[in-house]
């Protein structure tokens, strides 16, 4: 934007920055330390694309060579769904029909759940794209039902993890989960990958409002945790001399 008399601005990296350098070659790392234990990637995913980049990433490591050809699974309805759309509606994105197709043929579309079933007792080693991206719910819980004590299984987190989320704990080094109403030893290697999030960093925020020509009347901080928000607060008004507020809950501030 170039101006902004109230702005309005999202914080969840608002005291982070992205991992830099090259995404797929510690993607490629993951999944070949994984091959090298025989054991599962499990990457719970986000069904709007998320999940679709993710595909994207491995199909083409396996088309160059990087991975080799083993079996993958995208097991999310909804992902299934948006999945459809990216090949229904090709203007909207980069890839041309024959590039979309040839990454959809690379994976096995799961759907009914007697599917998973199945693919749960393989013991092959895969890769499962499932979700819900912070384990909240979704396919990914029975997955990890029978995977999470199994030391050679990674679990690759590919996005924000809230608080009070499984997929929070699984980031903070938790010992076991509950799922189901059961606990879980944790015993998979757990990878975290904040790049792939749709949320920007700190950095990128910044470089996003630096186009603003005028300080704004006021700044109001939104959408993150309180740490992240009062470190992002704590920048606009040191760096860029704006008026800053972190709004409470329920609030109401009139705008004259």
């Amino acid at each position: 934007p170039e101006y902004a008399d109230i702005l309005l601005v999202e914080s969840t990296y608002g005291a982070k920055l992205h991992p830099k350098g090259n995404l797929k070659e510690r993607l490629k790392k993951i999944v070949l330390d994984t091959v090298l234990k025989e054991g599962t990637l499990i990457i719970p995913s986000f069904a709007v694309e998320r999940a679709q980049t993710l595909m994207y990433f491995l199909w083409q490591l396996q088309k160059e060579g990087a991975i080799p050809k083993l079996p993958m699974y995208l097991d999310s309805p909804m992902g299934a769904n948006v999945l459809d759309l990216f090949s229904k509606y090709l203007d909207w994105h980069k890839l041309d029909e024959a590039a979309c197709k040839e990454m959809c043929d690379a994976f096995h579309i799961v759907d009914k759940f007697s599917e998973t079933q199945k693919i749960i007792e393989n013991k092959q080693v895969k890769i499962v794209i499932a979700g819900s991206g912070m384990i909240t719910g979704g396919r990914v819980l029975s997955y990890l039902q029978k995977y999470l004590e199994d030391p050679s299984t990674s679990i690759l987190l590919a996005g924000f993890q809230a608080e009070g989320t499984r997929g929070r704990s699984l980031l903070e080094g938790c010992e076991e989960l509950k799922i189901y109403g059961h606990y879980y030893k944790v015993r998979a290697e757990v990878f975290n990958e904040d790049s792939l999030s749709a949320h920007a960093d700190q950095s990128e925020i910044l470089d996003w409002l630096s186009e603003i020509q005028s300080s704004p009347q006021k700044t109001y901080i939104v959408h993150g945790e309180p740490h992240a928000s009062d470190v992002l607060r704590v920048k606009l008004q040191d760096e860029l001399g704006w008026k800053v507020e972190i709004p409470e809950l329920y609030s109401i501030h009139e705008l004259g």
